[in-house]
């Protein structure tokens, strides 16, 4: 048997030294997981806000966090110095908003006009993202009711609580397509269980849009409209508009808007405002939002 020669001996060593070094990478490859795979990345921000200016937006609150809301609107401008343009006179809405889970939120609120409350829930079953299985937008659902808290008009007839009632259904279907643009349209369902006139119908149909354009890292200019397509009656009623400036604080965020609507709730807005935004009939105020955190966040171990 013929005895290797030291070089035969010295390649051979080398090879299984070449191998092993492979073999090692490999191991440490697979213990750092590799390549790594694309995951899916929900977009956030597309609004600052649950809520646009007067409508539903498709941004949500963290699950564990209350929005404690201030919704101010003061008189009608139109209405000259005597009333410090309207400044003397105001209507609000006071909320409290829930985040339950990243895809679902409910609020409450009680307004001045006509003393009602209100209640709601939101609920996105898509949401925008990026990755495998993503969606391009948002599809949000929201379902609310009002309850008009004035005494009755006749309260020698024969009344029942649930005329009182009204009630909202809204799909949204928005979008953000960069940093600073975001954009949604808003169908939506009021139903009165009674109207004021036996020829105004139940039910009244609305499109919503909603926008923000963000002017920079603390300012955004926000915008919503709602046009009543179907049970807007003949005359003295209009499709409600705001526009405005979202003012971020630290934990706040301030709204500066001038909206044509005095309610501040879908049935209110939707149904029932009486000012044209292009006569001058249009009112300042403005939206405060603090969120607190009141469920302690759940840490990795």
């Amino acid at each position: 048997m013929k005895k290797l020669s030291p070089y035969c001996i010295t390649g051979l060593f080398l090879l299984l030294f070449t191998m092993g070094s492979f073999a090692q990478d490999e191991d440490l490859l697979k213990l750092v997981g590799g390549e790594e795979k694309p995951t899916k990345e929900r977009i956030k921000y597309a609004f600052k806000s649950p809520r646009v200016i007067n409508g539903h937006s498709i941004e949500f609150l963290n699950p564990g966090t209350m929005d404690f809301r201030i919704l101010h609107r003061f008189g009608q401008l139109d209405q000259g110095y005597k009333n410090f343009f309207g400044l003397d006179q105001a209507s609000m809405r006071m909320g409290f908003d829930f985040g339950i889970l990243q895809n679902l939120m409910v609020g409450v609120g009680r307004s001045t006009y006509k003393k009602e409350l209100d209640a709601f829930i939101k609920y996105a079953p898509i949401r925008q993202s990026t990755g495998p299985w993503s969606s391009p937008v948002t599809f949000a659902l929201v379902s609310g009711i009002t309850m008009d808290g004035l005494d009755w008009a006749d309260p020698n007839r024969k009344n029942f609580f649930t005329s009182k009632l009204a009630y909202y259904f809204q799909a949204i279907i928005g979008r953000k397509f960069s940093e600073a643009f975001t954009l949604q349209v808003s169908p939506t369902m009021v139903h009165k269980n009674l109207v004021q006139l036996q020829t105004d119908p139940n039910n009244i149909y609305a499109i919503g849009v909603g926008g923000r354009l963000k002017l920079s890292q603390r300012i955004a200019f926000t915008w919503d409209y709602s046009h009543v397509i179907i049970g807007m009656p003949d005359s003295g009623y209009y499709h409600p508009l705001s526009v405005g400036f979202d003012i971020e604080t630290g934990g706040h965020v301030f709204q500066l808007h001038f909206s044509n609507s005095t309610g501040m709730n879908e049935r209110a807005f939707i149904t029932e405002t009486t000012g044209k935004f292009g006569k001058g009939e249009v009112r300042f105020g403005f939206n405060l939002s603090r969120v607190f955190q009141i469920k302690k966040k759940k840490h990795q171990k």
